[in-house]
């Protein structure tokens, strides 16, 4: 078998194997109009065809100080109105909304509310660890 007809092989099924991933890819557009790709089976299961942050990019806006005019405190005094229960995950993706970095349907999106608890959990985590 010559090189070049193992490497036409090889070409093929990759293409093949690669072939549902591209298939899945829906294009939406951003407020100026660009397009962007979306691979739907990065999606999480429970949202509908809209494109979020990921849940720790949520999280880490609040975290460094970007939902302060929404009335999201930043860094450990997050963290500290997190442990105390004073803050939930919904407030913070009610204000990244009121920010226009989430669309309104996050916060019926039980699966990224959770994601985004789990990110705040993790930051009182991180916080918690003595060296």
């Amino acid at each position: 078998m010559k090189l070049s007809t193992l490497v036409d092989s090889v070409l093929i099924v990759a293409s093949i194997a690669l072939l549902p991933g591209i298939g899945g890819a829906q294009i939406a557009t951003n407020n100026s109009d660009e397009f962007i790709a979306i691979n739907s089976n990065n999606l999480f299961t429970h949202s509908t065809n809209v494109s979020y942050l990921k849940p720790f990019d949520a999280a880490f806006l609040a975290y460094q100080g970007n939902l302060k005019a929404q009335g999201i405190p930043s860094g450990s005094a997050l963290v500290s109105q997190y442990q105390t229960g004073s803050l939930t995950a919904l407030d913070v993706v009610k204000a990244a909304v009121n920010a226009k970095k989430l669309p309104a349907q996050a916060l019926n999106d039980t699966g990224y509310l959770n994601a985004v608890e789990w990110q705040l959990t993790s930051f009182s985590n991180t916080n918690n660890l003595s060296y």
